[in-house]
């Protein structure tokens, strides 16, 4: 046989060998897909979830129930205060911004200049429950005192019938919406044009956890918290509008017959209308067993007054 021949048969035996190592591989590819071992190309979607460090557990209680039945949808929480959510929202940083107050004028103003159109949904209410030590002997107290007592004017608690004791005064931070809720609402006693302000000595806490866990261990403290936060060893106290009315403690009746004067609504914050996995999510928030946690955690169960679903 001549060397060319031999080399035309060598050629035509590599390529063979090229041609069936492809198949094989191809073969085992296809294999593979079938068998299930090549994971589906359908991604977990993640929707950022920040803000008001009242609603933090609620959110966190949302979610984990939330995707149980969602599998494929991560909502992502943390907390940090109403103005660290709202702030994230108008940087485009988060999906969803919870707020246990309304956003402020200057708010939306940035919102709209940075290109955002800051959607509101009432998602619950609450209760600003005043609270102090178990053995404390005042029962209750009118707005007009608590805000004497928050802005100085009053001192001690021998000037509202109790011990000669001075008052120790805790309050969230000034990023919290607690914080700025209660001074608008009970400070300045909802009057817009006041400019009354925390005492200086006002102990600022970063948490309602931390000002529960003062009080139980300072008999001259007094706090606020939202009412999901106020365990049995905490003194809640009566509040009345003014002398001559009822005091009331906080309760889910009482916030629902608007007869405790420190009630407010919980927020959630988007851009724009609800689309997709938020909208989803959005309504979801108010179905019967999401509701029954806001319930369960001490909060204010709402319906739907925002039409989320449509």
């Amino acid at each position: 046989m001549a060397i060319v021949d031999i080399i035309a048969l060598m050629k035509i035996f590599n390529f063979t060998i090229i041609i069936s190592i492809t198949f094989l591989l191809g073969a085992c590819a296809i294999e593979s897909q079938s068998e299930g071992t090549i994971p589906s190309s359908k991604e977990k979607i993640t929707v950022e979830n920040k803000g008001s460090d009242t609603m933090v557990n609620l959110a966190l209680a949302w979610a984990e129930e939330y995707q149980k039945t969602k599998s494929d949808v991560i909502i992502s929480v943390t907390g940090g205060g109403s103005g660290t959510g709202i702030a994230a929202l108008i940087n485009g940083t988060v999906d969803i911004a919870n707020a246990s107050r309304q956003m402020k004028d200057i708010e939306y103003e940035n919102a709209l200049s940075n290109g955002k159109n800051p959607n509101e949904i009432i998602v619950a209410r609450d209760a600003i429950a005043i609270i102090v030590n178990p053995n404390n002997p005042i029962d209750s107290l009118t707005l007009k005192q608590i805000s004497d007592i928050y802005s100085g004017e009053i001192n001690n608690w021998i000037e509202i019938g109790g011990e000669d004791r001075p008052i120790v005064r805790l309050s969230r931070e000034t990023n919290s919406g607690t914080h700025v809720y209660f001074l608008e609402v009970v400070l300045r006693l909802g009057n817009k044009e006041a400019l009354t302000l925390f005492s200086q000595d006002t102990l600022l806490l970063p948490s309602s956890e931390g000002i529960s866990s003062e009080i139980r261990i300072n008999p001259n403290a007094i706090g606020y918290d939202g009412l999901g936060y106020v365990t049995p060893d905490l003194k809640v106290i009566a509040v009345a509008k003014d002398e001559d009315a009822h005091y009331v403690l906080p309760s889910v009746e009482t916030v629902n017959n608007n007869s405790y004067p420190i009630a407010r609504d919980l927020y959630m914050y988007i851009d724009g209308e609800a689309t997709g996995d938020i909208q989803e999510y959005l309504a979801w928030i108010f179905s019967p067993v999401a509701q029954q946690i806001v319930t369960d955690l001490g909060f204010v169960p709402i319906h739907n007054p925002n039409n989320t679903e449509n």
